[in-house]
């Protein structure tokens, strides 16, 4: 990141209208079956649901996403169960959000780490304290998607892989899957005669 970081501005302290208990003690020494060699820093201070604001995450999604393109998180937070912060001397340098389906299933969002703070198991710290504070509010799962070459970060942070689908939205418009799908017509696996059930 080049020049200096601008300060969050007063007025883009995010108020979700949720009261998710900020005194919400996290302990980091969590039994997930994990064996991590982590080398934090303790000059790092994590914490779930403390203070934030839309600029603060803004100047870490710049940092850390090519592209990224200012956002309004406040619509984004106010859906979250819960989010966990890194701070550095009072900087935001890391950032995790779980959002919940009011049962027991929860799903892991936006794990961003500032590139000067990585590969020293802050994004993992990060997702395992994400993952105490969900169960401690009700969920019995943590869900996440992630592309290929993001495997191994997650299998460290105690995720095993499943089988699932994700459709892009967008796409709908544009085309009608049942016709541009070239696999509509062939045989299922394991389905020799070719009928499909449902």
């Amino acid at each position: 990141m080049t020049g200096a970081e601008p300060a969050p501005s007063p007025t883009s302290e995010v108020d979700t209208g949720v009261d998710v208990g900020t005194d919400l003690d996290v302990d980091l020494d969590l039994d997930l079956d994990v064996d991590l060699d982590l080398d934090l820093d303790l000059d790092v201070e994590v914490e779930v649901d403390g203070s934030l604001t839309g600029d603060e995450l803004n100047t870490l999604f710049h940092a850390a996403w090519p592209g990224h393109r200012d956002t309004d998180f406040g619509p984004v937070l106010a859906r979250s169960l819960l989010r966990v912060t890194a701070r550095r001397a009072g900087r935001l340098v890391g950032y995790v959000n779980v959002v919940g389906d009011g049962g027991v299933h929860a799903f892991l969002l936006d794990t961003t780490v500032h590139p000067e703070e990585r590969r020293r198991g802050l994004g993992v710290t990060l997702v395992r304290a994400a993952a105490e504070a969900a169960r401690e509010r009700g969920a019995d799962w943590l869900h996440v998607d992630y592309e290929p070459h993001l495997t191994a970060f997650h299998e460290r942070c105690g995720f095993r892989p499943t089988a699932a689908g994700l459709m892009a939205l967008g796409d709908l418009a544009k085309a009608d899957p049942a016709k541009d799908d070239p696999m509509q017509d062939r045989p299922v696996m394991g389905d020799p005669d070719g009928s499909r059930d449902g």
